[in-house]
């Protein structure tokens, strides 16, 4: 007898430990299939995602003039880079989008409360529960990061936005939470949970704002009193939704600190022309919105994986976002799942908003918003809203499988934990073996309609090395003691390298190797699908200065000759050719040397006479801001002795939460 019971506490404990880390290989497992060789030695390199060799934290902090949209994602690069080489620091911040994102997913479905239904085939017992207690969150975690939203953004480069994205199913959790927890442990946890969107800045935070905030308003199941911890056994107030709605504000600002403070005294402009250049368009066959529901029309088609699209993928996809939907709405008739409500209306809204640029009068309407306060510029990048959608979506595809599997979501919260609870394994579920092996390919298809993301995007995310005269003209900047700014030729914001080894676009990597303040053209160009071009003006009022007094070409980007007393006046001490040109447009300069010179990459010297620097000052507001955030995250880890690793996602049931018996 005492044989048996200590046997049955081993497997409830192996089963335990099972639900606590199938979310995790669940997100390392669909990394290391869409990363590849992207994990391998080499830098990354396309669109925006730029990883150079011993980042410096000075330069990333100097930063440019505008919006300081490389904070705190590149400032925690930075320190990153300190301890770790930079193609380690990449390889990390990758594979932490897909581990974080795809564990957040699935313990959101692992943790709400299932009931099971009575046998009625031959799949029951011990792996009836298998299957429904591991393969539904297994379904979520994958269907959450592997999807055209995430293929999408990642061959845009955006991982600091996709690593936000990632963290929205734990901000979610927490922020449910706060209907049941005492205000400062629940506040402690949000800000634990906010980790991720923190580090990716303020696409990230905006991101969270429209998912979550509607959840910290409208939490089912959280009115009257809350519960307290099952050994606590008393019942306290519960926190309001005013309440809940300050603490989740106070959360972001808190977070938001380092880009947020340094933003509301930038004076920059944002350019409404970046409203139609950014507007979410059609990448299937059905037209813009039907694309925004599949999680793709993104405004870049150079960003879209290969194969997606296709008529027959495409209709395929659509099924699977359907039955997820139907999914999702079954769990919100059937469980109620405290976000539930919330979690559907942030959908809706993002839905709405990654509309509204495809149309003519939202495209106006977003205009004049831009117009009135360039805060609104964020709003330009509409498919970027969808996000919550994606969380739905995924969620909706976990509560199916669980159904296929014979689980069925109790009315309310007021029943147990399921296999994933914390107390125990529940009854075995049921159904037949057709049932289990559609589940399976449920949970299978998300990467099976859309095979451009695997091992790379089929080789598109391949890692690169920096030729040697990069590293060289790094080193002599570094080793220069005199002040003065490094002006980056061409000027133009990006570059297809030749050293790349196949045909890449990538925002120049020379505007973020050097240790110092880096000139650049910040204008973007985006083309139209008529053939023709919208140039988005950029924000460093310093690049228009040098622009002005250069005079470019626009064609080649290059000036028609260089003056020694011309770039000193602008501040200018070392000027870099990062690309190839026909004719040396330096030669015979007075008072300019050319100290590095190579097929790649030219550096050149302004002799120190003509130099008047700049005084390189690291604002205070962003060191400010960012030690009073550090110091926040490290207060809510300490408080609850943990970390994000160990956080519940979900709400869990408390101490008179009842077992639930097959009738």
């Amino acid at each position: 007898m005492a044989t048996a019971c200590e046997g049955g506490a081993r497997g409830g404990a192996a089963a335990r430990w099972a639900v606590r880390l199938l979310p995790w290989a669940v997100g390392l497992l669909a990394g290391v299939l869409a990363l590849g060789p992207a994990l391998g030695p080499g830098y990354v390199l396309r669109y925006d995602m730029v990883f150079v060799p011993d980042l410096s934290l000075g330069t990333v902090l100097r930063g440019a003039d505008g919006f300081p949209r490389a904070i705190p994602s590149d400032a925690v690069v930075a320190v990153l880079s300190l301890v770790l080489p930079g193609d380690a620091v990449q390889s990390l911040v990758l594979l932490a989008v897909f581990a974080v994102g795809g564990a957040g997913a699935a313990r959101l479905v692992s943790r709400a409360p299932w009931r099971a239904v009575p046998a009625d085939g031959p799949v029951a017992g011990p792996f009836a529960w298998v299957v429904g207690g591991l393969l539904a969150p297994a379904a979520a975690g994958s269907a959450y990061v592997w999807n055209p939203f995430v293929a999408e953004r990642l061959l845009l480069g955006q991982w600091a936005v996709l690593l936000g994205y990632a963290g929205l199913p734990w901000v979610v959790g927490a922020t449910a939470r706060l209907a049941t927890a005492r205000p400062a442990a629940g506040f402690a946890g949000l800000l634990r949970a906010l980790v991720p969107a923190a580090v990716g800045g303020f696409s990230s935070v905006a991101l969270t704002a429209l998912t979550a905030g509607p959840v910290a308003l409208r939490s089912d199941g959280a009115g009257g009193a809350r519960r307290g911890r099952a050994d606590a056994g008393e019942a306290v107030p519960g926190v309001r939704w005013w309440g809940r709605a300050g603490l989740f504000a106070l959360a972001l600002a808190t977070v938001s600190l380092p880009w947020l403070l340094p933003s509301l005294s930038s004076g920059a402009d944002t350019d409404p022309a970046g409203v139609a250049a950014f507007a979410a368009r059609s990448d299937t066959p059905f037209g813009v919105a039907g694309s925004l529901l599949l999680l793709g029309g993104v405004w870049n088609s150079g960003a879209v994986p290969a194969g997606y699209g296709e008529p027959v993928t495409a209709s395929v996809r659509l099924l699977l976002c359907l039955v997820a939907l139907a999914g999702w709405v079954w769990w919100l008739l059937r469980g109620r799942p405290r976000f539930g409500t919330g979690l559907s209306a942030a959908a809706l809204l993002g839905f709405a908003l990654a509309l509204l640029g495809a149309t003519g009068p939202g495209r106006e309407l977003l205009a004049w918003l831009i117009d009135l306060w360039p805060g609104f510029g964020p709003l330009r990048d509409g498919q970027l809203y969808v996000a919550p959608l994606a969380l739905v979506q995924a969620l909706g595809l976990g509560a199916f499988v669980r159904w296929l599997t014979g689980h069925r979501a109790p009315r309310g919260d007021d029943a147990s934990d399921g296999p994933g609870g914390r107390h125990g394994t529940a009854p075995p579920g049921t159904g037949s073996l057709w049932r289990v092996g559609l589940a399976v390919f449920a949970a299978l298809l998300p990467v099976v309609v859309l095979p451009g993301l695997l091992w790379g995007a089929g080789g598109r995310l391949a890692p690169v090395h920096y030729p040697g005269e990069w590293r060289a003209a790094q080193a002599a900047v570094a080793a220069d003691g005199r002040p003065g700014a490094v002006l980056v030729l061409p000027w133009s914001a990006y570059r297809g390298p030749d050293w790349s080894g196949r045909p890449v676009v990538v925002l120049d990597p020379a505007t973020k190797l050097f240790d110092r303040r880096t000139l650049w053209n910040d204008d973007l160009v985006v083309g139209t699908p008529g053939g023709g071009s919208i140039v988005v003006s950029g924000e460093d009022a310093r690049a228009h200065r040098v622009a002005q007094a250069l005079r470019p070409d626009p064609r080649t980007g290059l000036p028609e000759r260089l003056d020694a007393g011309t770039l000193g006046a602008l501040g200018v001490r070392h000027v870099v050719v990062s690309a190839p040109v026909d004719n040396q447009f330096w030669s015979g300069v007075e008072d300019l040397s050319v100290v590095v010179e190579g097929p790649d990459m030219v550096l050149l010297r302004v002799d120190e006479q003509h130099v008047r620097p700049n005084k390189a000052v690291i604002p205070g507001l962003e060191v400010t801001g960012g030690l009073v955030t550090v110091g926040a995250i490290i207060w809510s880890i300490a408080r609850s002795g943990s970390s994000l690793v160990f956080q519940r996602s979900g709400p869990s049931a408390g101490s008179g939460a009842r077992k639930e018996i097959p009738k």
